[in-house]
């Protein structure tokens, strides 16, 4: 009598590299539908103007409080205002933006509110797409450092004092964004930080929470990521508390 036990076998691992192959093609279907979701929300609106429209700016500010806005893309859109008081809180973040996209649109949504404060937190938008054009690698590094120091000359020439944070580096990376990945992003990354951090000044504040947010590989910790990219409300929550030493320091 023969065994059909082979048959089984061969037959149970076809199955499984099938609904591998199934599952992988389907997690790779729906980044690149958000893909093209966001380029083509980019078409319709490139600034992101339609996001905060001329009439939710805030009432005139008072001489009681601190008008301190953060800028820049989804990490500073996602950022949870802090209970302080003596500050009035403002979100002008954006989802998805790359540093020319915030420059751009710094006269629609940040000159109207004669901001006390600027709080900058942008450049990883800019800088994950260097695995999809790495011939432009050099030139989008220059671009997101010339673009972040545009940032804070225009905040300075509010009479604005700038809060400069580092760009968070990126948690660990899902299968279905690995095709789009590399280690140059990182790299990248540190690059930049080291000249955000060389533009501190006596109006140019670095605030880096890197300390607290990141394990000992320099990743974002498990219970403080939302995603590769962005921190979850327990993250935020953790920032704030150094935040608040940070804004109470000055």
């Amino acid at each position: 009598m023969t065994s059909n036990k082979p048959p089984i076998l061969l037959t149970l691992l076809v199955l499984a590299l099938l609904g591998s192959s199934i599952f992988l093609n389907f997690l790779l279907f729906n980044r690149g539908k958000q893909y093209y979701l966001e380029l083509n929300l980019t078409r319709l609106d490139p600034l992101g103007w339609n996001a905060y429209p001329l009439d939710s700016n805030p009432p005139p500010k008072t001489d009681s409080k601190v008008r301190l806005v953060f800028f820049g893309d989804s990490r500073a859109a996602s950022w949870l205002s802090p209970d302080m008081e003596g500050y009035e809180f403002i979100n002008r973040g954006i989802g998805s933006q790359t540093s020319i996209q915030t420059l751009q649109r710094f006269d629609q949504h940040i000159q109207p509110l004669q901001p006390d404060v600027v709080l900058i937190q942008v450049g990883v938008n800019d800088l994950k797409t260097i695995p999809l054009f790495p011939q432009r690698k050099e030139l989008t590094i220059a671009d997101c450092k010339t673009n972040i120091q545009k940032i804070v000359e225009q905040s300075k020439a509010l009479g604005a004092v700038v809060i400069l944070t580092p760009i968070l580096p990126v948690g660990e990376i899902p299968l279905e964004r690995k095709p789009f990945w590399s280690d140059d992003v990182n790299l990248a990354i540190e690059e930049v930080n080291t000249y955000i951090k060389s533009l501190a000044s006596e109006n140019v504040i670095i605030f880096d929470p890197f300390s607290i947010l990141l394990d000992e590989k320099g990743v974002v910790k498990r219970e403080y990521s939302k995603d590769e990219l962005h921190l979850n409300e327990k993250g935020y929550e953790v920032l704030n508390q150094e935040f608040i030493q940070f804004l109470n320091s000055l």
